[in-house]
């Protein structure tokens, strides 16, 4: 009667590992696809630049101080409405023609903007209306 017990046992065991590793299988690949689908949405928020207000916009103040990081400036900048995401706008700014050129400055910007054309404004490369210092 013992030796029944210990292969019931045996069997309850075998069983609970083989749910515990389909579980675990199921997680993972959970895990994967959203791992690619985060990873596929950044890249494409980083190379499909939108404005955040079609048509005109809304036309906002930023002042930029010395020394400020690219970071501080993005975070700035999501505050403001004017951009979706910091972290994407630090990558564009990595990847662009204006890598290092952002200026301090009173900028006035507009939520029509794109992140290209903002970063320009900040470089100083486009005529834009109000005080650049």
């Amino acid at each position: 009667m013992g030796n029944t017990k210990e292969r019931v046992g045996a069997a309850g065991v075998a069983v609970a590992g083989g749910i515990f590793r389909i579980v675990l299988y199921v997680c993972v690949v959970f895990l994967i696809f959203w791992i690619g689908k985060s990873t596929y949405q950044f890249g494409y928020d980083i190379f499909n630049q939108q404005a955040m207000s079609p048509g005109e916009g809304q036309e906002v103040t930023v002042v930029i101080k010395e020394d400020t990081s690219v970071y501080d400036i993005a975070k700035t900048l999501e505050r403001k409405g004017l951009i979706k995401d910091a972290l994407v706008f630090c990558v564009q700014e990595k990847l662009s023609n204006y890598s290092g050129q952002l200026r301090p400055g009173t900028y006035l910007l507009s939520t029509a903007y794109t992140p290209t054309r903002i970063m320009s404004i900040l470089a100083g490369d486009t005529e834009q209306e109000g005080n650049n210092s």
